[in-house]
């Protein structure tokens, strides 16, 4: 029988291979350290400097005496759950419906009047006051990705198709990209202004992004920094094109 002898102490086979356990442990716990598997998921949380605004169009007999209006959500908060090289990343979005501002025409007079009408008589923000979006089974990856994001608007769910521009950096996800949505899918009546009604925000909506999310705990998103109302209105695909004319028009020398 294997015996191994200590000065007056005699070890066991059993109790030699604990020994050696207990030496190797330590070493071998350093080697996985420096192998371990990459995790499983990383959670990227909404930046404040992210961008999301709505443009709407006119309708209505006198469509052309109306204005179009850029709003701005000055509050965006979400997360990305990033599964890499899964098809099972997820996406979820948050927008306080009283958050929501019009930023044009620059009348300041109509901005009130128009914000007001939007919140009380549209989206109803004592009822209703979070806007939502989600996506699942993502692919995630730098180049074009499409989904089908569930939108929440009044109480109401749609799935939209969204295609989005996303570039995955080291240490952070971008996402640009806009996307349609029909008022009426959702149960909302386009508002309607003027003598008796006839000048009229059309149906579709038109959302426009930019988001930037970074890995681990974010600063609560809030309003956007100073000089991002310009920002908004040129967001991609929801530019003002008034105001751009105007901002690149010609000076005089």
């Amino acid at each position: 029988m294997f015996d191994c002898s200590f000065g007056d102490r005699s070890v066991t086979p059993i109790s030699s291979f604990a020994w050696l356990l207990l030496v190797l442990l330590p070493v071998l716990a350093r080697e996985a350290e420096g192998t371990q598997a990459p995790p499983d998921s990383i959670v990227y949380r909404v930046h404040p400097t992210s961008r999301l605004v709505v443009k709407t169009g006119k309708a209505g007999l006198f469509g052309f005496a109306g204005h179009t209006h850029v709003i701005r959500a000055r509050a965006v908060s979400g997360e990305l759950v990033y599964h890499p090289g899964k098809s099972t990343s997820y996406l979820r979005l948050k927008v306080p419906t009283d958050s929501l501002e019009v930023l044009t025409p620059p009348d300041t007079a109509e901005i009130r009047k128009v914000t007001k009408a939007m919140r009380t008589e549209v989206l109803h923000v004592d009822k209703h006051p979070e806007m939502t979006f989600a996506a699942d089974s993502l692919s995630a990856g730098s180049g074009k990705m499409e989904m089908q994001l569930a939108l929440t608007m009044v109480g109401t769910t749609r799935k939209v198709p969204v295609t989005a521009e996303v570039t995955l950096d080291s240490d952070s996800i971008r996402a640009r990209g806009t996307f349609t949505a029909k008022q009426t899918d959702f149960g909302i009546k386009p508002y309607s202004g003027g003598p008796a009604g006839t000048v009229k925000v059309a149906d579709r909506l038109t959302f426009c992004f930019d988001l930037l999310a970074v890995p681990g705990p974010s600063e609560v998103a809030g309003s956007p920094p100073a000089g991002s109302a310009d920002d908004a209105t040129i967001v991609p695909g929801c530019v003002d094109k008034a105001k751009a004319r105007a901002d690149t028009a010609p000076r005089p020398m």
